[in-house]
C-alpha cells in the first residue's frame, strides 16, 4: 500500500463531520444501467431471501466479482454503494450490491432483519451465488455495519472458499462504543437522524421485527432502546448490551486468515478510532489504513470525485490479483 498517495481531503469538505455528511448535501448516485435481479435464498428456514443488484461491466476483463455490503439503514442505491458499484465496474468487475434482509426492495417481504452480526447470511448468500459468477473469486467489501458484518464473516472462516480479499470501511468494530459515541450530545443531530431512519423501517417492515416495534414503539427513544427491544430479542440476545458484545468484530478480527484492508479515519464522528488504535495489528493480519481525516465513510479526497477509499481498495484488490 505503499504506493497509494496519502489522503487529503477536499475543499470545503475539510474535518470528521463535512466529510460525513457531504454526500447527503451534495451527492448524487450515479445510474447503473443494465441491472440484474438476483435472489439468493437463506438456509435458516426462515423463507427469507436476500436480493441483490448485479452489473456486469461492458467488457468482459475476466476480474473477480465484487461484493458491496451496505451499512445501517443503507441498501443497494446508498450513494456510497452506487459510487463504489460504478468505480469496480468501470475497472471490468461484475459487481453485486447485496441488500441484507429488510433492506431496499427486501423491506417488507423478509419475516427476520439483519443486524450488525449476522454474517451467517453471507455465507448463505454467497453459496446461492452462481457458481459461474464466483469462478474467477471474489472480492467482499463492507460499509459501516457492513464492514463490521464482513470482518466477522471473514473472522469466522466459513463459507470463504473462493474469497481472494476483503476490505472494510468505518467498520464499528466495538459496537457499545459506536453505541456510546452517537448517542453522545454532540452527535445529537446524526442521532436524530438515524433513530428516525430506522424506526421508519421498522414501521415498514414485517415478521418478527415489525411486531416488536408494535409492541414497544412507546418505549424506544433512542438507537441503545432500538437494539435493547427490537434487535435483541428479535435475534436471540438478552439485551442489547449482550448483541453489542456478540456481535462486535473487534475480538474475532486476529482470526482473519484472508487478505483484509481495513480503514478508519481518526476524525469519524460516528465510530470511535480507540477500537483500531489501542490494539495490535499482528503481522500477517489485516491491514489496517487509519487516516488522519475521513470522516465516516466519506474520504471525499483532494484532486478526485472518486472517494479515496475506493482507490485504496482498488490498489489493495489488484495487489492480490497480482
Amino acid at each position: 500500500m505503499s504506493t497509494l498517495p496519502a489522503f487529503r481531503p477536499r475543499f470545503p469538505w475539510i474535518g470528521g463531520d463535512l466529510q460525513t455528511i457531504r454526500n447527503n448535501l451534495v451527492g448524487k448516485a450515479p445510474a447503473l444501467s443494465g441491472t440484474i435481479r438476483l435472489t439468493l435464498p437463506m438456509s435458516d428456514g426462515s423463507g427469507d431471501e436476500l436480493l441483490a443488484a448485479l452489473n456486469m461491466p461492458d467488457d468482459d476483463h475476466g476480474k473477480p466479482l465484487v461484493i458491496l455490503i451496505h451499512g445501517l439503514t443503507g441498501d443497494e442505491d446508498s450513494t456510497n454503494i452506487a459510487t463504489s458499484a460504478a468505480w469496480h465496474r468501470r475497472r471490468g468487475h461484475p459487481v453485486l450490491r447485496l441488500n441484507l434482509r429488510g433492506a431496499g426492495p427486501s423491506r417488507g417481504l423478509t419475516r427476520q432483519h439483519y443486524h450488525a452480526g449476522r454474517s451467517a447470511d453471507l455465507r448463505d448468500a454467497l453459496k446461492a451465488l452462481p457458481t459461474d459468477l464466483k469462478r474467477r473469486g471474489v472480492f467482499i467489501t463492507g460499509t459501516s455495519l457492513g464492514g463490521n458484518l464482513v470482518l466477522k464473516f471473514l473472522a469466522e472462516n466459513e463459507g470463504c472458499a473462493g474469497v481472494i480479499a476483503g476490505a472494510s470501511i468505518s467498520a464499528p468494530i466495538d459496537l457499545k462504543a459506536a453505541q456510546v459515541r452517537i448517542m453522545a450530545p454532540r452527535n445529537r443531530i446524526y442521532h436524530r437522524h438515524l433513530f428516525k431512519t430506522m424506526t421508519d423501517d421498522a414501521a415498514l417492515s414485517s415478521g418478527t421485527h415489525r411486531a416488536l416495534y408494535d409492541a414497544n414503539a412507546g418505549r424506544i427513544h433512542t438507537i441503545y432502546d432500538f437494539d435493547d427491544l427490537i434487535v435483541a430479542p428479535g435475534n436471540g440476545f438478552t439485551g442489547a448490551d449482550d448483541y453489542y458484545r456478540r456481535s462486535s468484530a473487534a475480538p474475532l478480527v486476529d482470526r482473519i486468515t484472508i487478505p483484509t484492508l481495513v480503514i478508519h479515519a481518526r476524525s469519524d464522528p460516528w465510530i470511535p478510532a480507540a477500537a483500531y488504535v489501542n490494539r495490535l495489528w499482528p503481522e500477517g493480519g489485516p491491514t489496517l489504513l487509519l487516516t488522519a481525516d475521513g470522516g465516516h465513510v466519506g474520504f471525499h479526497g483532494a484532486g478526485d470525485a472518486i472517494p479515496w477509499h475506493n482507490h485504496a481498495i482498488a490498489a489493495f484488490f489488484d495487489k492480490m490479483l497480482k
